[in-house]
């Protein structure tokens, strides 16, 4: 399916696909009782919002309207990709609960990403793919902190103290 897309249309892809995880992480913001919880999933909305920007940069065909308003607007397909049990669950999630949706999202995401990536001959499509991917990674790996500073874990800021002792 993806192996015989050009450049372009890869880049639409992940703009695309930028805009719906933003979505996701603004809906998480707004349902989010705990001030850092909430702010670590605007921060993840926001870098998608620029990661899609600097796919629309690259993006050289005229079907997409100015970027604000493409990306303030939101299409049944990616309205559909928070799942109606996502809904239900944001709705009553807890921050441990949300985090843990979000890196499970990413992962997959991630996974996804690579796979596409992986079976695409042109080195310039795929790296498309590779750089979502990559940023992609990125969130997970910002989420995954977080969770594990708000959960009272060993934090990677903390590792000094835990290795010298």
């Amino acid at each position: 399916m993806f192996e015989h897309i050009d450049v372009q249309d890869a880049i639409k892809r992940s703009i695309q696909t930028e805009k719906k995880a933003m979505l996701f992480y603004r809906m998480a913001a707004r349902h989010m009782q705990n001030s850092e919880a909430r702010r670590l999933f605007e921060t993840l909305a926001n870098e998608e919002r620029e990661h899609a920007q600097q796919f629309y940069r690259l993006y050289k065909r005229d079907d997409l309207p100015d970027f604000d308003s493409f990306m303030d607007s939101a299409s049944e397909s990616e309205k559909e990709w928070l799942s109606s049990r996502e809904k239900i669950l944001l709705s009553d999630l807890g921050v441990r609960k949300a985090m843990e949706l979000a890196m499970h999202k990413e992962l997959k995401l991630e996974k996804q990403l690579r796979e596409i990536a992986a079976n695409i001959k042109n080195p310039e499509v795929r790296g498309v793919f590779e750089e979502n991917a990559k940023s992609t990674n990125h969130h997970y790996q910002l989420i995954e902190s977080e969770y594990a500073h708000l959960m009272g874990m060993v934090h990677e800021t903390d590792i000094d103290t835990y290795v010298r002792e």
